[in-house]
C-alpha cells in the first residue's frame, strides 16, 4: 500500500513536471506566435509600402509617356505648321509669278499671229516685185545682197514659229504653276487628278531629262477613265509632288552606282497608273525603278522627322504630312510595297466624294 502511494506521487511529480514544460512550451509558442504576427505585420506594411510606389512609379511612368507623346505631337504639329506655312507663302510666289509672267507672256502670243500675217504679208510682196523686177538698180541688188534677201526670205517665217512654240510653251509651265499651287482652291472641289499630276510632271520636267549628272527618266502614264474627284487640290499635288521627287531621288541614287551600259540596258522609268475602285474610290499608283525602301526602315517611312537624306536635302517631314493629308484629310489611304533594289510603288485611295469610311 505504502509503495503504490510513493509511485503515485511519482507519476504525479512527473505530470507537474511536464505540465511546467508544456506550459513554457506554450508561451514560447505564444511568443513566437506574437513575433511572427509582428513580423506579418511588418512584412505587409512593406509590402503595401512596394506596391504604393510602384502604383505611383506606374503613375510617373504612364505620365512621363503621356507627356512624351504630347511633346511629340507638339513638335510635329509645329513642324507641320511651319511646313503647311512655307508651302502656302511658297504657293502664294508661285501664284504671282505666274500671274506677272502670264500678262506680258499673253500680250507677245497674242501679237504673234499678226505678226506671222504682216511678215507673210510683206514677203508676198517682196515676191511680187521679184517677179516683176527680177533687174533691179544696182543699189537696191546691192543691199539685198547685204541682208542675204534670199535666207531671210526661208528664215523670217521659222523665227515666228519658234516664237509661237517659245510663248505657247511660257504659257504652259504657267499653267501648270497656277493648276499646282491652286491659291483659288483652298476648299473641297471637284479637279481633274490626271491635270494636277501633268503639272507637278511639268514642274519636274528639268528632273527627268537627260543632262550630264544624270540620265533620263521615262514616264509612263497608264491612265483610266477617272471622274472629277472631290479633294482639295492644292494639298493633294503637293502630294504628288513629295512622292515623284522621292522617286526620283532614288534613281538618281542607284544609277551612281551602276554603269552608262547597265543604265542603257535598263532604263530608269516611273510609271503612273490611275483607275476606279469599286465605283467609290480613284487609286494612283507611283511605281519607281530605283533603290527600293530597306525592310529594316520600311515601318518608319511615314514617321515625322524620318529621313535617309543627307543633312540640309530632307526635312523628314515630306512623307508623314503626305499619309496626314491623305488619311486625315481625304479619309483615304497611303500605302507603299517595296524591295530592297527592285524599286518602290506608293499607292494613294481617296474617296471620290469625301466621306468617313476607309477603302477596302
Amino acid at each position: 500500500m505504502q509503495s503504490e502511494e510513493i509511485d503515485l506521487r511519482a507519476i504525479i511529480k512527473q505530470l507537474e513536471k511536464e505540465n511546467r514544460i508544456l506550459r513554457k512550451k506554450l508561451e514560447r509558442s505564444e511568443t513566437t506566435c506574437q513575433e511572427l504576427e509582428q513580423t506579418n505585420q511588418k512584412k505587409e506594411s512593406l509590402l503595401r509600402q512596394i506596391i504604393n510606389d510602384l502604383e505611383n512609379s506606374q503613375k510617373e511612368v504612364k505620365e512621363k509617356r503621356q507627356l512624351e507623346q504630347t511633346l511629340s505631337e507638339l513638335k510635329r504639329t509645329q513642324a507641320q505648321l511651319v511646313h503647311a506655312e512655307k508651302m502656302s507663302s511658297l504657293g502664294q510666289l508661285v501664284a504671282g509669278v505666274a500671274h506677272e509672267i502670264n500678262n506680258p507672256v499673253n500680250f507677245i502670243h497674242g501679237n504673234l499671229k499678226y505678226l506671222d500675217e504682216y511678215a507673210q504679208n510683206l514677203l508676198s510682196i517682196v515676191q511680187l516685185y521679184q517677179q516683176h523686177y527680177p533687174n533691179p538698180v544696182a543699189e537696191i541688188q546691192g543691199e539685198a545682197d547685204e541682208i542675204d534677201l534670199a535666207f531671210l526670205q526661208q528664215d523670217l517665217l521659222k523665227i515666228v514659229t519658234s516664237m509661237k512654240l517659245g510663248t505657247e510653251r511660257i504659257r504652259n509651265i504657267v499653267l501648270s504653276l497656277r493648276i499646282f499651287s491652286r491659291m483659288d482652291e483652298a476648299h473641297l472641289k471637284s479637279v481633274d487628278i490626271h491635270e494636277g499630276i501633268d503639272s507637278t510632271l511639268l514642274i519636274l520636267q528639268h528632273r527627268l531629262k537627260n543632262h550630264p549628272e544624270n540620265s533620263e527618266i521615262q514616264v509612263i502614264r497608264n491612265y483610266g477613265n477617272l471622274p472629277r474627284v472631290e479633294c482639295y487640290a492644292g494639298q493633294l499635288n503637293q502630294v504628288f509632288m513629295n512622292i515623284l521627287v522621292n522617286a526620283i531621288d532614288a534613281i538618281e541614287e542607284l544609277n551612281q552606282k551602276r554603269t552608262v551600259p547597265e543604265i542603257k540596258e535598263n532604263a530608269s522609268q516611273i510609271t503612273i497608273s490611275t483607275s476606279v475602285v469599286d465605283a467609290q474610290w480613284v487609286q494612283i499608283a507611283i511605281a519607281d525603278t530605283g533603290l527600293g525602301i530597306p525592310e529594316e526602315i520600311q515601318e518608319q517611312i511615314f514617321n515625322p522627322f524620318f529621313t535617309t537624306k543627307p543633312i540640309g536635302k530632307g526635312t523628314g517631314m515630306g512623307m508623314a504630312i503626305s499619309y496626314q493629308i491623305i488619311t486625315e484629310k481625304h479619309g483615304g489611304k497611303l500605302m507603299f510595297f517595296s524591295t530592297a533594289g527592285r524599286g518602290a510603288e506608293f499607292v494613294i485611295h481617296i474617296p471620290i466624294k469625301k466621306q468617313v469610311c476607309n477603302p477596302v
